[in-house]
């Protein structure tokens, strides 16, 4: 059965459209009204998180096809579609450096490496690695790695969908292996470049695979929230609720992999408690302690607590319910990693913080389901649909 339904985003186009121009409000008024670095730190915080959910879904695109998963197929275009929105998250990541890297990135300031009162032994020690022109080269590198294969890959599929036969799917399985390679050492890099780096003077080694790990549950939490809100409109009637159960272990499973990481890191800094592992953990323990504490309430409790039952899985209310709880609560996971060494006490919720993340999730959802309505939802002469269709666990 094909479905090509352009009217998917009739009701979902107003939305995301009212959302960004909430936003830009927002954003504009953030910068009128003086608060310039805080509305700097808001933008690269909202890019990055919707980013990242882009990205996540990209990465378990990349892994269905390396792996030969034949459940997901019936998923497969929601992972397509959010992946288009790479080319513009990976844009505005650039611009936001270029135009804010001085208001976010210490490291960027000259007098931090000429002889003075401000010279910084440990920042001109890093700076074969954090400078302006290699940094931006990397940046740029990102974009292009990320944003092609998202691309190459749905454009393969859609190919799939006219010609039929295997050599499409081989193709995308070879083109998802070299994806993967790159993928495991440019996600940590990124991590390493756009948010480790606003603390320049710490790092951990945990960084980059911490980050992953929040990145991708935030990822199976939209991708799940996608399949029931699609499913619930007609639009993937052969999903069923062994597909949903499946997608619900994804969220149980690496929600608990997210707080394994978060202990790993922390508990070590505070066991060791070196001075320069622990400053950057002695802002977000002072000032954003509540943040802190809720950080690991919201993101490790709730989903663990609520999640843990087979049935739990199965009910799409409940699922929807725990993603948007999951959603805030990585939210405010990336919070913490922007907002102390960019803003610090004088960072708070507002309208800016709310305004700008209104803006970025608009543009997402705007450019997701554009990219849904322009194809069928489900793919079609896919060699594994049979599979899927009768998945039963």
């Amino acid at each position: 059965m094909e479905i090509r339904n352009y009217e998917i985003t009739k009701g979902n186009r107003t939305t995301s459209i009212v959302l960004m121009a909430v936003g830009l409000l927002a954003i504009v008024y953030g910068f009128a009204t003086g608060h310039v670095q805080r509305a700097w730190a808001n933008l690269l915080l909202s890019n990055f998180y919707l980013m990242a959910i882009a990205l996540g879904a990209v990465f378990f695109l990349a892994v269905q096809y390396v792996a030969e998963v034949g459940w997901s197929v019936q998923v497969k275009r929601i992972l397509m579609a959010m992946g288009t929105y790479l080319p513009f998250a990976t844009g505005m990541m650039v611009l936001i450096f270029l135009f804010g890297h001085h208001h976010l990135y210490d490291w960027t300031h000259s007098e931090n490496y000429h002889e003075g009162p401000h010279m910084d032994e440990i920042l001109q020690g890093k700076s074969g690695y954090l400078n302006m022109a290699f940094y931006t080269i990397r940046l740029v590198l990102y974009a292009l790695i990320w944003s092609g294969f998202a691309l190459m890959v749905r454009k393969e599929s859609l190919k799939e969908d006219e010609l039929g036969g295997n050599s499409q799917y081989f193709k995308m399985s070879k083109m998802s292996a070299i994806f993967l390679v790159l993928f495991a050492v440019s996600s940590s890099t990124s991590a390493w470049d756009v948010l480790m780096s606003i603390d320049a003077h710490w790092f951990s080694t945990l960084f980059g695979w911490y980050t992953f790990a929040g990145m991708f549950v935030s990822s199976l939490t939209v991708i799940t929230m996608f399949t029931l809100y699609l499913k619930g409109k007609g639009y993937l009637p052969q999903v069923n609720e062994n597909h949903i159960h499946d997608l619900g272990k994804f969220m149980f499973a690496f929600s608990v992999f997210w707080t394994y990481l978060w202990f790993a890191q922390f508990m070590l800094i505070w066991y060791a408690n070196l001075p320069e592992e622990v400053a950057y953990y002695i802002p977000r323990q002072g000032y954003f302690r509540p943040v802190f504490i809720a950080n690991l309430l919201i993101n490790f409790f709730v989903p663990f607590i609520i999640l843990m039952t087979r049935d739990a899985k199965r009910r799409n209310g409940l699922l929807a319910f725990v993603g948007c709880i999951m959603l805030i609560g990585h939210w405010l996971d990336v919070y913490l990693m922007v907002m102390p060494g960019t803003v610090g006490e004088e960072a708070s919720f507002g309208i800016q913080e709310i305004g700008t993340t209104c803006f970025f999730a608009g543009l997402f959802l705007f450019v997701t389901f554009r990219a849904l309505s322009k194809a069928p939802v489900v793919p079609k002469h896919h060699p594994m649909m049979v599979e899927s269709v009768h998945h039963h666990i």
